[in-house]
C-alpha cells in the first residue's frame, strides 16, 4: 500500500517523478485521511498532516521518490445565472441552504440537485447542466473553523 504523507502543489514537482495518478471528486479532494484505489489499482493510504484542498495536478508524496498526481473528476453541475433574479439574491439563497458554491465572474456553480433547479428558476435565474471539475469556495475559515 502506498502511503501519502504530503502535498506538492502542481508546476512544483518533476512529472518524472509521477508513479501514479488518482482521480478524486471535490469530497474526496477536500479530506486529510483515507483510504483510496490510484486509477492504476494500486491502494493509497492519504495521511495528511490537515485537511487541504487538493488540486488538478497537486501531487501527493509516496515514499522516498514517487509522487501521484492528483485528477480533478469531472461531477455534475448547474451553472446558475442571474436572469431576472440578480446573482447576488440566488447567492443568498444557496448560503442560506448551507451549499457548496463555485463563484465565477458571471455565474454561480453548484452540484446537480433538481430541487435546487427548481428554486432557482421559481426564483428568476438561469440554471444550465454542465459536466466539469468542481472547485467551490473554502469559505471564510479555509474550509471549516473551530470552536476553541
Amino acid at each position: 500500500m502506498l502511503h501519502a504523507t504530503h502535498r506538492m502543489l502542481a508546476g512544483q514537482w518533476p512529472a518524472e517523478r509521477e508513479v501514479g495518478t488518482v482521480t478524486l471528486d471535490w469530497d474526496a479532494r477536500h479530506r486529510r485521511r483515507f483510504r483510496l484505489d490510484t486509477d492504476q489499482g494500486e491502494e493509497l493510504l492519504l495521511d495528511l498532516p490537515a485537511t487541504l484542498k487538493l488540486g488538478q495536478d497537486d501531487g501527493l508524496v509516496v515514499g522516498d521518490s514517487g509522487i501521484v498526481r492528483v485528477i480533478a473528476a469531472e461531477e455534475d453541475l448547474l451553472e446558475i445565472r442571474a436572469g431576472k433574479a440578480g446573482l447576488a439574491r440566488l447567492a443568498y439563497h444557496l448560503g442560506n441552504r448551507h451549499l457548496l458554491v463555485e463563484i465565477c465572474k458571471d455565474c454561480l456553480i453548484i452540484r446537480a440537485d433538481p430541487v435546487i433547479e427548481d428554486m432557482i428558476l421559481v426564483l428568476g435565474g438561469e440554471a444550465q447542466a454542465l459536466r466539469r471539475p468542481f472547485s467551490p469556495e473554502s469559505g471564510a475559515y479555509g474550509g471549516g473553523h473551530r470552536h476553541e
